[in-house]
């Protein structure tokens, strides 16, 4: 990495070549400020106590030197003017150192959280210019979108498993409390809040299917010229009856819908669920420390081992402590009484029955009169059948006696003696006249007959 940074880092001089004694000298300093690395310059096993592998950082770095040109990741280059050799990166050791240095710049700032506005920027630029570098940025952006995501939420993860470790191990509660904001403030707000809103891929989800649908529906020149050099780009993406303008447009299309769909939710989860194991466990940890001097039971149960005499004397020693402390009054202006509510003040009288008019008043009277005159319940009307059968299995109702009001109430009311459950009519379809009634049908009341049942003796 030293090394990387020295021959391609913002600082590297790309006039000059990297002579062997420069990359020595990037080694051996390397290897001074990296304790791992140096440690191989103690003795080792199969070495006597006096006896080193390397007598100094310098050899060492040689030696690294040559194991590096050995195995491919360094290559030695001659000026063929002044003969003159040195050294650089084959093409395989740039890629591999590549990968170090970009997982060294993920803990710096860094526009990450960019990718979706980018994308459909890229997408933008294709679609008016018609520059294919436009689209293949768009690519690689909307593949960005999807890592990033999925490096927020193993970050967030292996921060919860560090406060579940650190849990377990000590209770430094404002440690791991100033860690705790420090990380929502900075990284939560400047990072994760900003992809879940001004760079949220449901925002700008619409706008890139838009700006791809304006694509598609390009004049037939335009997608037949993109399609060429697309394929002179990528000769690893041409198969038969395929184009790679439909299939980077696909994927730009999937990407973004799992991000939205898959992603993005898997996001949420994984700080909610943060954010809840982080207040559990502080929450814990405060109680925790609070709790750490009160060991008042522990005492307790130490002192109920002990034997009586010795009970004694610890508790006479803690007596005498106890008996230098002062005991104090409250101070009156910290006393407040609570008010109590006041309930609402409610008027309950009642408003006397304004006097009406005498008629109104006698007409309300026979209305009711009259409503209960031609009313009959079903109870007196089982009744008044009851009476009637008490000796017979039937009975016309020709031969019903009407010696009341009632009864007649009974009689008129005898065809809503089928909804009782005792009795059954039917009628016989005789027409019957007399003093009571001009005109009336004819039925026949007999008992129900239930089906034969076990019977059931009941308890008083």
């Amino acid at each position: 990495m030293a090394l990387y940074q020295r021959s391609y880092g913002a600082e590297a001089d790309y006039g000059q070549a990297v002579e062997r004694s420069q990359v020595v000298e990037t080694f051996q300093e390397a290897l001074v400020r990296t304790p791992l690395l140096a440690d191989q310059t103690t003795p080792e096993p199969e070495f006597d106590d006096n006896e080193t592998r390397f007598r100094d950082a310098r050899e060492h770095a040689n030696w690294l030197v040559n194991q590096l040109l050995d195995a491919g990741w360094l290559a030695r280059m001659v000026d063929d003017a002044t003969l003159q050799s040195t050294l650089g990166f084959t093409r395989a050791g740039r890629r591999f150192t590549e990968a170090f240095i970009d997982d060294k710049r993920r803990n710096q700032q860094r526009s990450r959280h960019r990718n979706t506005r980018n994308t459909r920027n890229a997408l933008q630029s294709f679609l008016a210019h018609g520059e294919v570098y436009d689209l293949l940025d768009a690519y690689d952006y909307s593949e960005r979108i999807i890592s990033d995501f999925t490096d927020v939420i193993e970050e967030l993860n292996e921060r919860r498993r560090a406060l579940v470790r650190e849990m377990q191990n000590e209770f430094d509660v404002q440690r791991v409390t100033a860690e705790f904001f420090e990380f929502m403030e900075q990284r939560f707000q400047p990072d994760i809040a900003i992809r879940l809103s001004a760079d949220s891929v449901e925002k700008y989800r619409e706008q890139i299917s838009a700006v791809i649908q304006r694509i598609r529906r390009k004049p037939k020149a335009f997608k037949v010229e993109a399609e060429q050099r697309l394929r002179e780009l990528m000769p690893d993406w041409v198969q038969p009856g395929r184009s790679v303008l439909w299939a980077v447009l696909d994927g730009i299309e999937r990407r973004l819908k799992n991000a939205a769909d898959i992603m993005l939710p898997a996001l949420r989860r994984s700080l909610q669920h943060f954010t809840k194991r982080a207040d559990i466990i502080i929450r814990q940890m405060n109680y925790l420390a609070t709790q750490k001097h009160a060991d008042v039971a522990a005492a307790l149960s130490r002192l109920t081992n002990l034997p009586s005499a010795e009970q004694d004397r610890r508790l006479a020693a803690a007596g005498a402590v106890l008996a230098r402390c002062q005991v104090g009054l409250m101070d009156p202006e910290h006393i407040r009484l609570p008010e109590r509510a006041r309930s609402a003040a409610i008027n309950h009288q009642l408003t006397t029955e304004p006097e009406g008019d005498q008629s109104a008043r006698q007409a309300v009277y026979v209305q009711q009169a009259l409503d209960q005159a031609f009313y009959i319940s079903q109870q007196k009307l089982q009744h008044y059948i009851a009476e009637r059968l008490a000796q017979q299995e039937q009975l016309s109702s020709a031969d019903l006696p009407i010696d009341s009001a009632e009864d007649f109430m009974a009689v008129a009311h005898l065809i809503s003696a089928g909804q009782l459950a005792d009795w059954v009519v039917e009628p016989t379809g005789r027409r019957l006249q007399d003093d009571y009634f001009y005109q009336r049908d004819e039925f026949v009341l007999s008992r129900r007959t239930l089906s034969p049942e076990p019977s059931v003796r009941e308890t008083p």
